[in-house]
Formats: C-alpha cells, sequence, structure tokens
C-alpha cells in the first residue's frame, strides 16, 4: 500500500488512490465503529480521512511510517477530534429534599460514604491522590494544577482521569 501512497503523492495517481479507498475505506470504518462511532458517522470520518489522505499525500514520508500508520493515524485523530465536538451530557437535576434537617441515617451514611472514598483515596498513586484533591476538593481548574506543578497540562489531566476511573473502579461496590 505504500507503493499506492507514493504513487498519489509524486503524480496524484487517481488509480492508487482507488487502490488506496478500496483497501482502507472498510478497514477504517470496521475501527471506528469499534470505537463508538456510529455507522452514519463511521462512514463520515472515513470521507474525511480518505479525502485528507488525497490533499495531504504530499507530507507522507515513507521512511517515518508505513502508509497504514499514516492513514490509521489520521483516522484516529479524526474520531477524536469528533468526540471533543460533542456537547457534554447534561447531568439531570434532582429534586430538593423536602427537609434541610438530615436525620441520623443520612448523616451515617455520608459518614461511610466519606470514609470509603478517603479509603480509596489513599490507595491511589499519590500523583493522582494529589491531582484529584486539588481538582475536586480544591476546585482548581487543570491549567492552575499543571502551572503550580510544573507538569504538562496533559499529565495532570491523564492523572485525574485514570484516579477518576480507579476510584469508580474502588467504589462500585457501594449501594447508593
Amino acid at each position: 500500500m505504500t507503493r499506492h501512497l507514493i504513487a498519489v503523492r509524486d503524480r496524484r495517481d487517481r488509480a492508487a488512490f482507488c487502490c488506496l479507498f478500496d483497501h482502507f475505506a472498510p478497514r477504517l470504518k470496521a475501527m471506528l465503529l469499534r470505537r463508538g462511532l456510529r455507522d452514519g458517522s463511521a462512514e463520515d470520518v472515513v470521507q474525511d480521512v480518505m479525502l485528507t489522505v488525497w490533499h495531504k499525500a504530499a507530507q507522507f514520508d515513507p521512511h517515518r511510517a508505513e502508509a497504514s500508520g499514516w492513514i490509521y493515524a489520521i483516522a484516529r485523530n479524526r474520531r477524536i477530534d469528533l468526540e471533543r465536538r460533542r456537547p457534554l451530557s447534561q447531568p439531570e437535576e434532582l429534586p430538593e429534599p423536602e427537609t434541610a434537617e438530615p436525620d441520623a441515617a443520612q448523616i451515617l451514611a455520608l459518614q461511610q460514604e466519606a470514609r470509603h472514598l478517603a479509603e480509596a483515596l489513599a490507595r491511589l498513586a499519590p500523583e493522582q491522590a494529589e491531582a484529584l484533591r486539588a481538582a475536586y476538593f480544591s476546585d482548581l481548574p487543570h491549567r492552575r494544577i499543571a502551572e503550580m506543578s510544573g507538569l504538562p497540562l496533559g499529565t495532570i489531566k491523564s492523572r485525574i482521569r485514570l484516579g477518576l476511573e480507579r476510584l469508580r473502579h474502588e467504589l462500585k461496590n457501594i449501594a447508593p
């Protein structure tokens, strides 16, 4: 497939592009469907990826990557871009409780949940726990945490995401 991409790059060879399209389009669609895109969105992304391959073939360097790796990287990035553009789901509004004063059972349940959360936080990697405490207990934006720690923003976001996944796993058996 690399030779077809080189032909597209060097000579704008339409037949070579057709071979690339016929080979990669169904594979890209299958990959995108496995990653959670619905059928229509997956087809749109495949079309966009293959159009990008045609327009940016001049940027392909066979010494840096195989054609398949280059094309799959474009598809992966398009899928990530699409995910980032999706609006975040809004949490449903919970009705206000009739009484403002919690009863003894509620107080006990909250204390137990707080204890379970503290225990789960203690089992996290220290850098994950620190990032979670800064983000959720101190209510600091991720960018501010990165500035304070001197770490890249992506590192902070990864630590928070991984910490939340671990907490979710640790706390999944607690009844609501």
